[in-house]
């Protein structure tokens, strides 16, 4: 038997529904454990029809309780966004499928080989910490954070419109942990956003890094991705019937909403006090 075609590093062609059912269907082997992972996550090959590829599997068996988020749901919720992120056009979370695998059902998304970190980068290249109160050129201002002894520095993200659309999403799907890490730009210029089991609260728990927009206009592009959205949001889309089978119906009016708010205020959510706005550390 002839070994199987292995994918290259992710790209148009093999994305979406052609990624989706090589995930769902194809054989899963147990690599090894992502160990820096609050929750249990395997690396793992799955393959199918001649084709295999590297994936993460997270099964909901070890999943950590959380005070404020239903037991056994948070692979659902990857998902969702999943399936959000492809409604807007912007592919800028990793296919990822609901299934069983070797320690039970599970969500599983297609590895991204991200961009090596660079030593004169530590928290990556969208992300840093600067001097003074000024972002600088193509830079966005977030906060300022205590660095130790006693210094303090301004976080700052980079003024990049791949990040400006992971804001938009987040700020729909109600990330609640966008950090640093969850960031992945691969080889070919596309951007990745990863771990999106803390979303799709009712209530307001948008945490992240990329304030650097809040109160300003929301772009052409982005007021196009939401009306469609809205629209395949409506009751008996398919959109909302798959997601009616991942959140609950109070978590999907909510999404309804947020999408409906974005539209109606033009501009880029700010943070609402009634939560942590920034995750800490922020990788």
């Amino acid at each position: 038997m002839p070994a199987p075609e292995r994918l290259p590093a992710p790209g148009v062609s093999d994305t979406g529904e052609k990624m989706e059912e090589i995930l769902a269907k194809g054989e899963l082997t147990v690599i090894g454990r992502i160990r820096e992972a609050s929750n249990a996550v395997l690396l793992c090959s799955v393959t199918y029809g001649g084709v295999s590829a590297d994936c993460v599997y997270k099964p909901v068996k070890g999943e950590r309780p959380l005070w404020d988020f239903p037991d056994g749901n948070l692979a659902r919720r990857e998902v969702a966004a999943y399936l959000i992120s492809e409604a807007t056009g912007w592919g800028l979370v990793p296919a990822t499928v609901l299934r069983d695998g070797p320690y039970g059902e599970g969500m599983v998304q297609r590895w991204i080989d991200a961009e090596e970190p660079d030593e004169d980068a530590p928290l990556g290249p969208l992300l840093g910490l600067v001097d003074g109160e000024e972002a600088g050129e193509g830079w966005k201002a977030v906060a300022l954070a205590e660095v130790g002894e006693g210094r303090t520095a301004l976080l700052v993200h980079a003024d990049d419109p791949r990040l400006r659309r992971l804001a938009v999403l987040d700020a729909v799907i109600n990330n609640g942990d966008r950090k640093g890490g969850h960031l992945l730009p691969a080889p070919d210029g596309r951007l990745y956003g990863i771990d999106h089991g803390v979303t799709f609260h009712a209530e307001d728990k948008l945490r992240t890094l990329l304030w650097g927009w809040a109160g300003e206009p929301l772009t052409g592009e982005a007021r196009e991705a939401l009306a469609a959205l809205a629209d395949a949001l409506t009751g008996g889309a398919p959109l909302a019937t798959r997601l009616a089978e991942l959140i609950t119906p109070v978590e999907l009016a909510a999404v309804r909403d947020r999408v409906e708010h974005l539209l109606r205020t033009g501009t880029h959510p700010r943070p609402s006090g009634q939560w942590p706005a920034i995750p800490w550390p922020p990788v």
